[in-house]
């Protein structure tokens, strides 16, 4: 049989069994049938499971499937996905000095290049150590004189047994190690950016899910989704339509997929977080509910309150956690990070804490990376290398963490010549990319284009 990874029943029931588990619903009469029946548990890592299931438990994952989304949701009230009743959770808007008749921002050009640069820059790092436990990352890093994480990893002088022990990311390595970096890699963590950009070159800021969806089946190949954005491109090839896309037989609705193509809504939504999160509302729910969605209107207010060029990163992390349902738990995760990160000297102490409260979470969750991620900013103060080496040094998503911490901490520099040059000289202003007519583009022009869709009204 064939194995297709983020799509197959007999591996999504794990995963929706332990969805279940997290919001609350009692699944207990189908755990029994799946393990009765001799079903696996959801694979730990890996898109799917070592070896392939027998026809007959296919059948009956996929109806199980349909047992699980019939039962109630007791986190509803608490964590809705319906666009009028999350906004409502809302608290009333602060009052903004408008900035119509001022004139075009003379900065933000810069801002949304160091924003790309620090993107692509936090994605890079963490490329070779994406799905390695914490543990791993340590290890590898002090054995190379990296620890506390400053600098790009690398296999010198790291002994042959402990590599042995945590192998690379066997598709970053070759391009994302300090010896190996040469531009840009490919990397989903950028191409989605990309995509964002001509979403919006294409319809505007008033695009609409449906019009995201007609963009994927066109410019994105289904090879280059993962998790919740290849079950929802699968739902597609069915005929299904957003919100449902996101719903049906996909237990990866609350990963952090939508939380990936949240910053190009900030960007061009400079100053107006509440602009910026409602756009990102429009792209995640496509892929995504509930804690998945709140990442990426998280992700996008902070990101645009940080590109208004007026605010500190605490100010940018504030204005981002409140466009989130304050009871969800996704609010929960953020404030426990942002809180830890205070209390605790020590990041290494910071990380500890965040992985026993949420290191029962898949490591593709929403929750532990937003937590992460906020932790982390919070933790370096605004400091750009501080900011993507504590996200990339905490484990989990982590080149998804470190392009997102990378994104908030380029725009709060105000320019990419206030970046390292130890960090952007090896990228060489050079994106590889599947995303037709921008492979090989430089960060400058993406931040021309970009600054082009944030002037548009």
């Amino acid at each position: 049989m064939i194995r297709l990874t983020w799509a197959q029943p007999e591996d999504l029931i794990g995963h929706e069994l332990r969805q279940a588990a997290e919001d609350g619903r009692d699944a207990g009469p189908v755990l029994r049938a799946w393990t009765a029946a001799g079903g696996p548990p959801a694979p730990t890592r890996a898109g799917a499971s070592p070896a392939p299931a027998p026809p007959e438990l296919r059948t009956l994952a996929t109806r199980l499937l349909t047992d699980l989304a019939a039962l109630p949701t007791p986190t509803t009230a608490a964590e809705p996905t319906p666009w009028p009743t999350l906004r409502a959770t809302w608290p009333p808007a602060p009052d903004r000095t408008p900035s119509t008749g001022a004139g075009p921002d003379p900065g933000l050009r810069r801002r949304l290049e160091a924003a790309w640069l620090g993107r692509a820059v936090g994605c890079v790092l963490g490329k070779p150590v994406e799905k390695l436990p914490l543990e791993g990352i340590r290890a590898l890093a002090r054995a190379a004189g990296n620890w506390p994480l400053a600098d790009w990893f690398t296999a010198r002088h790291v002994p042959s047994e402990l590599l042995a022990a945590y192998p690379w990311n066997r598709r970053s390595a070759p391009t994302s190690l300090a010896e190996n970096i040469d531009g840009t890699p490919q990397d989903d963590d950028l191409d989605h950016p990309l995509l964002g950009l001509l979403l919006l070159q294409r319809h505007g800021k008033a695009f609409t899910t449906e019009d995201l969806a007609r963009l994927w089946l066109d410019e994105l190949p289904a090879g280059r989704t993962f998790t919740a954005e290849r079950v929802a491109y699968r739902n597609l090839l069915l005929g299904l339509e957003p919100p449902e896309t996101a719903t049906h037989h996909n237990p990866f609705r609350e990963w952090i997929g939508a939380l990936i193509r949240a910053d190009v809504h900030g960007w061009t939504n400079p100053g107006d977080p509440a602009a910026a999160a409602e756009q990102a509302y429009r792209d995640a729910a496509l892929t995504h509910t509930a804690n998945g969605v709140y990442a990426a209107l998280f992700a996008a207010a902070t990101i645009a309150e940080a590109a208004g060029g007026r605010s500190d990163v605490h100010t940018a992390l504030r204005a981002g956690l409140s466009v989130v349902p304050p009871r969800s738990r996704l609010a929960d995760a953020v404030r426990f990070g942002i809180r830890t990160a205070r209390d605790e000297a020590d990041f290494d102490r910071v990380v500890d804490r965040l992985h026993a409260c949420y290191g029962h979470y898949h490591w593709v969750h929403s929750l532990p990376n937003t937590a992460l991620i906020a932790a982390a900013l919070t933790h370096a103060d605004g400091d750009f290398t501080h900011s993507v080496c504590r996200a990339v040094s905490g484990g989990w998503d982590t080149d998804s963490n470190g392009a997102t911490a990378g994104s908030i901490a380029g725009i709060l520099a105000g320019s990419p010549d206030r970046l390292p040059e130890r960090w952007t000289a090896p990228l060489k202003n050079r994106l590889t990319t599947t995303v037709a007519g921008f492979d090989g583009i430089g960060f400058d022009t993406l931040a021309h284009l970009t600054a082009q869709e944030a002037a548009r009204s």
